[in-house]
């Protein structure tokens, strides 16, 4: 029988993984920025991650899921990896963490 996974600790993980990648226009990690807005693990170390983009039309709608998903693959522990783009709700800044806001002036 396979090991189980400890869901947990390997989310912990992604979310460490994803507050290394930044929004290029704005200096702010894709995390505390709110575009994240689930992560899913199951036992078979299968991640998917719900995202979005701070506009439609956001110049890397095209590689910033690619570089989530990629960076997320990347650890030891991720068998596979998906991101799937939502725009509901649409992303406002009332989704950024306090430290996002206070790192942007917006306090």
């Amino acid at each position: 029988m396979e090991k189980e996974i400890d869901t947990q600790e390997l989310g912990e993980k992604i979310v460490k993984v994803l507050k290394t990648i930044y929004d290029p226009e704005i200096p702010v990690d894709i995390y505390e920025l709110g575009l994240i807005y689930d992560v899913m693990v199951n036992t078979e170390s299968e991640v998917k991650i719900l995202m979005t983009l701070t506009t439609p039309n956001c110049p890397v709608a095209e590689s910033l899921p690619m570089e989530v998903e990629e960076r997320v693959k990347s650890l030891d522990m991720v068998k596979d990896a998906e991101v799937e783009i939502t725009f509901d709700p649409p992303w406002t800044q009332d989704l950024m963490s306090e430290e996002a806001k206070l790192e942007l002036g917006l306090l």
